[in-house]
């Protein structure tokens, strides 16, 4: 397309913008903020300095969700590639790729990282989030190494390197020559879907959808990301269900004007079809399509439940995993019930900080199968990042083989099944979202003075609406040693463990754009099977009162409500959803 000679190196002076520190998942923030003049460029620049062993002659896959300002990052991407010496750029047709495909990318073409433009399932819009993250060349997020680099980087920038490139046609797939680059433009599908036809039988998964009388019912909602194209090539093309099996498949640079997440407050849309039509399955991703959601009528599997039972079944009838498991692990506020698996099929399990990150050490070390988080992110060693669709697949797997076992299970039996067989750990989260920062850093602060007071473990805390008491066995401020490298990563989250084994943890979640969202998750297990079919809000309804009461959460940020809750709920209802009577 571009003669090479027709280009040249230009460096261009530039001042540093603060705050630009990657979180877990990269740089987020509103779009005016990446709009600003060097803004972009300053990042970029500092993360292809950041590159372990340099960029020069490598090779990068870029891609995105799609969201607003997508097209404009991309150019700026071509730009000071070209300017920083990349050789080979791999990028999604019209810039999309789901992060589960980058992730596959990278690995299936031995590509050196990769750039993705996303804010996960953050709203998108000119008036809502963007966002820039690196992945290193196992296919995962950046290790805090490499991001603290970036972040330094940024700090003290004084110029970017760029080559006055014209903005490339990214509409069609090829070879194409860009300026010194080479460009190659991929189907965002083809190469993903391939891995998933080599991890699942899906002839047994169409066997179970096409032959059985009645027709089990499916609904995949794309919620208007970057899946979309993926559910129709998935549920359509390949498992031979109609155009009605899938909805809000078209991916938008504003999600339709919706909140990409999938919950039952926001994939709403997918909860009112399910519900209204008897729909035995129903799925759906979020914004950039590395989280799930999975729901059947009546039915809310909770992202902890879902990754434990996930876990237990692989073996059994996941092809992938028929030579075994290697081991399992979650994220630190995630609840126990993936442990127990474990500890029965006598696996090695890792509890580790939020972040995907983490697993990808224990993957690459021959560690790791299985693993998830309790915000909806579910994945496996397939690849180094957690992956919506692949788990949505993995149920739909589940689901063909417990029909084989008991003709006419649908959703609820198989959690009732597990619960049985392992005991029910009840489970919630709120979400105080964009609270102001200081306020919740006081109540951080505050925790964290009270845990380190005399006689605080052992004592008793009490709720006020009723005989409930918990007796604290221990406090503290999770840390984590990687097993593997041996790096240390402290202040991830504060948690009170009680001697009847129930939990509350208190983070600060880096997924937001501004201000500081609080999750709350409380959490408590039980062998009794009469408690198996209630609802968890009742039993976790002291432990919530007593964290709200030990940490001061409305007296210091002024919120009396959440704006989400996540709960695990008998085996016919469920959700996270907007309701403040489930307040305390």
């Amino acid at each position: 397309m571009s003669n090479n000679s027709e280009f040249k190196r230009t460096t261009v002076q530039t001042t540093p913008h603060s705050g630009q520190k990657p979180g877990t998942s990269g740089l987020r923030k509103k779009v005016k903020v990446f709009q600003q003049k060097h803004y972009t460029e300053n990042f970029i620049q500092a993360t292809l300095s950041a590159m372990p062993g340099g960029c020069e002659g490598k090779t990068l896959v870029v891609g995105g969700d799609g969201r607003f300002f997508s097209p404009e990052a991309t150019q700026i991407i071509l730009r000071l590639a070209a300017g920083n010496g990349v050789s080979h750029i791999i990028i999604g047709q019209d810039s999309i790729l789901s992060t589960p495909a980058v992730s596959a990318l990278i690995r299936s073409k031995k590509a050196d990282g990769g750039i993705l433009l996303t804010a996960s399932h953050n709203p998108g819009g000119p008036n809502n989030d963007f966002g820039i993250k690196f992945n290193i060349s196992n296919g995962g997020p950046a290790p805090e190494e490499v991001t603290n680099k970036i972040y330094k980087i940024t700090e003290d920038i004084k110029e970017y390197h760029e080559v006055d490139l014209p903005d490339l046609d990214l509409s069609k797939t090829g070879e194409f020559t860009h300026g010194p680059l080479k460009i190659t433009i991929v189907d965002p599908v083809s190469n993903y879907l391939s891995l998933l036809q080599s991890i699942f039988d899906f002839d047994a998964i169409k066997e179970w959808l096409h032959n059985t009388n009645p027709k089990p019912t499916v609904l995949f909602d794309a919620l208007n990301g970057v899946t979309g194209p993926y559910g129709r090539a998935i549920f359509v093309d390949t498992l031979g269900l109609d155009e009605k099996s899938i909805q809000n498949c078209t991916p938008s640079p504003d999600f339709g004007g919706g909140h990409p997440d999938p919950n039952l407050t926001y994939a709403h849309t997918l909860v009112e079809a399910v519900e209204k039509n008897n729909i035995l399955f129903g799925a759906a991703s979020d914004g950039d399509g590395d989280r799930n959601m999975i729901y059947g009528k009546g039915a809310f599997v909770t992202p902890s439940d879902s990754v434990a039972i996930i876990a237990d079944w692989a073996e059994k009838c996941i092809p992938y995993f028929k030579s075994g498991v290697k081991g399992l692990a979650r994220s630190m506020p995630t609840s126990g019930a993936i442990d127990i698996v474990a500890k029965k099929r006598g696996l090695e399990v890792f509890e580790v900080p939020t972040g995907w990150k983490f697993f990808g050490n224990l993957m690459d070390a021959g560690r790791l199968s299985i693993c998830g988080e309790e915000s909806f992110g579910t994945g496996s060693d397939h690849i180094r990042e957690k992956d919506g669709v692949w788990a949505i697949v993995a149920w739909l797997q589940i689901l063909a083989a417990a029909n084989k076992e008991k003709p006419g299970s649908d959703i609820n039996d198989v959690l009732m099944m597990h619960w049985k067989k392992y005991g029910r750990s009840f489970f919630s989260r709120y979400d105080y979202e964009e609270c102001e920062s200081a306020g919740a850093e006081k109540m951080m602060a505050h925790l964290r003075e009270l845990f380190e007071s005399s006689g605080f473990v052992g004592s008793d805390l009490s709720a006020t609406s009723s005989s409930a008491s918990f007796k604290v066995a221990s406090a503290d401020d999770f840390s984590y040693t990687d097993p593997i490298d041996g790096s240390v990563s402290s202040k991830q989250g504060l948690y009170i463990k009680f001697e009847d084994g129930s939990r509350i943890i208190f983070r600060l979640s880096g997924t937001g754009s501004s201000g500081a969202t609080i999750r709350l998750y409380v959490e408590k297990y039980s062998q009794d099977e009469s408690e198996y079919g209630k609802d968890a809000q009742d039993g976790l309804k002291p432990l919530i009162e007593v964290a709200l009461k030990v940490s001061k959460l409305q007296e210091f940020t002024g919120r009396d409500k959440p704006d989400v809750i996540t709960v695990s709920r008998g085996a016919r209802v469920g959700g996270a959803r907007r309701d403040p009577d489930m307040m305390c």
